[in-house]
């Protein structure tokens, strides 16, 4: 069952990746061209879900999409965007998306063209995110990079941030793993200060896809169970071990549990009542035959 869990998080990156690098056309002085649709967000009117589309020489159709505040669209109006159309741009650092087209009862379509910031590519260089370098794993060209870090909206300050934070080896596609999933400086930080300065990128991906930030990190060891390595919090928290359920254990007199033994408890789902049941019988009972005990295994 362990292994569901990081299949999980390497499901979760690849559809990052999938979803990140599509492909688009590329014009002249590269520029990125296609066609795009559009839906207003009814339960966040703020809010807008952009669709861009083009279609390969090869008749297949590569797609990703974005949210959007509807104040970032420069341009057009509110009420334009329910029923109206014509010419608006969403202009980011990396560069300008400039879109045509028009909108019926707030689903919109048209096309769209964007045009790269050369500047905001020199001053990522200068940072040590090239553009223009392939990615680490060999996906994506300059232009589309620029485009996404346009979707993304990712800023000179995240990679001042980044590069701040003292993280090894990083490159465009952390820059967007970073805007993804919230990793910033202070993110960092606070993980630092529980123990775990040296984490990468990776590791703090898994920690925002599975919900590990420093206030749990440190109720599990307030509940008085080691987590010497960040793998054994990515466990925990897969099979939702919160620092209640450690409390519990401990008060049952399950002081000096392994991190195994812990995931295993909560696999089988014991909980306190059984524990202390199975401990009155037997106060000595190791956690293996408590397990056989949950799931009805005698052995002698």
């Amino acid at each position: 069952m362990r292994k569901n869990g990081f299949c999980n998080a390497r499901q979760v990156l690849s559809a990052f990746i999938v979803i990140v690098f599509g492909s688009y056309v590329i014009a002249a002085q590269g520029e990125i061209s296609g066609t795009w649709t559009s839906k207003t967000k009814e339960k966040d009117p703020d809010r807008i879900q952009i669709n861009f589309k083009r279609t390969s020489d090869t008749d297949r159709n590569h797609s990703n999409g974005s949210g959007f505040d509807v104040s970032d669209l420069q341009g057009i109006s509110a009420g334009q965007l329910v029923n109206g159309g014509g010419s608006f741009r969403i202009v980011r650092e990396a560069g300008s998306i400039e879109l045509n087209g028009t909108f019926t009862d707030g689903k919109g379509s048209g096309t769209f063209r964007f045009v790269p910031d050369s500047s905001y590519a020199r001053q990522m260089s200068s940072r040590g995110f090239d553009f223009e370098k392939p990615a680490k794993d060999g996906s994506s060209k300059y232009e589309e990079r620029m485009f996404m870090a346009a979707m993304l909206d990712v800023s000179v300050a995240l990679a001042d941030d980044l590069r701040s934070s003292n993280f090894p080896d990083l490159d465009v596609s952390d820059l967007f793993k970073a805007k993804i999933f919230k990793i910033d400086g202070k993110f960092v930080a606070e993980m630092a200060a529980t123990g775990f300065p040296d984490l990468s990128m990776e590791d703090m991906v898994k920690a925002r896809i599975f919900k590990i930030n420093a206030d749990y990190v440190r109720g599990i060891k307030d509940a008085g169970f080691g987590a010497d390595k960040f793998e054994h919090l990515v466990k925990y928290s897969i099979f939702k071990v919160t620092p209640e359920y450690l409390a519990e254990l401990r008060n049952e007199g399950l002081t000096a549990l392994s991190p195994e033994e812990i995931v295993k408890l909560r696999i089988f789902k014991v909980d306190a009542a059984f524990v202390r049941d199975a401990r009155a019988e037997d106060p000595n009972i190791s956690v293996k035959k408590i397990v056989e005990k949950k799931i009805g295994v005698h052995t002698r």
